[in-house]
């Protein structure tokens, strides 16, 4: 249970949302939200961590269905349910470092960012991001990264040069998250996606958020999000 800070909306359906407490996660994992006092949604849903600071967490997320629309509509002082972290996050990495984002994909690599910049085993940490329509929270974005490249309506991954890395983490829509795994294969650098699934426990008991890859079905929960590009798509 957590008590709500911050609610905003930063543009058109996009909010974010802060949660007091002190709060742990590695970069890529997610946690549990649901609107306490409803009859709907019934289920939790997974929402990617996209800041933790020492008295909150915060998360970006988009209004697109009945249950983002109930959780948009809290205020400052309302109390939530909140449960995690989950999931496996991303890999420990070293070198020179992409991180590609399309969409509401960008959510997770803030905090992504924000953990490898410090870490002296990184030297680069180059931000790729794309938006459909406007560029939200460019300042916070700039701050967190070696260098920040992003684009509106465009293909970020045109602008992704792979043989330039050690290793790319990403999340996004599946054809941009493909698309990079198929050029890292060919440049043999490793390409780690961060996939999205339909949830209901968020533990790996339920398996409503299976997934196929290479090794057999895996579940996204636990197994996952992060998994290897080249394990998901056919690359």
């Amino acid at each position: 249970m957590g008590m709500i800070l911050k609610n905003e909306e930063l543009i058109k359906d996009i909010f974010m949302l802060e949660i007091e407490g002190k709060y742990e996660g590695k970069a890529g994992q997610f946690y549990m939200i649901k609107v306490d006092n409803t009859p709907y949604p019934l289920l939790s849903r997974p929402v990617s961590i996209f800041e933790i600071t020492s008295n909150s967490i915060k998360f970006l997320y988009k209004v697109v269905g009945e249950g983002t629309k109930i959780l948009s509509e809290k205020k400052k002082g309302d109390s939530i349910s909140i449960r995690g972290p989950y999931g496996n996050g991303f890999p420990p990495v070293k070198g020179k470092v992409a991180l590609v984002g399309g969409g509401m994909g960008a959510a997770p690599l803030y905090e992504t960012a924000k953990q490898l910049m410090p870490d002296p085993e990184v030297n680069v940490v180059d931000l790729y991001l794309g938006f459909s329509h406007e560029i939200i929270l460019e300042d916070s974005w700039r701050k967190v990264c070696s260098s920040f490249f992003y684009d509106i309506g465009g293909i970020i991954t045109d602008y992704v040069d792979v043989s330039k890395y050690d290793v790319i983490l990403s999340c996004g829509p599946d054809i941009m998250m493909k698309k990079l795994s198929e050029l890292g294969k060919k440049a043999g650098v490793p390409v780690y996606v961060s996939i999205e699934s339909h949830m209901a426990c968020g533990i790996g008991a339920c398996l409503a958020c299976s997934c196929q890859t290479k090794y057999g079905n895996k579940k996204v929960c636990k197994d996952g999000p992060v998994f290897l590009g080249e394990d998901i798509y056919d690359v």
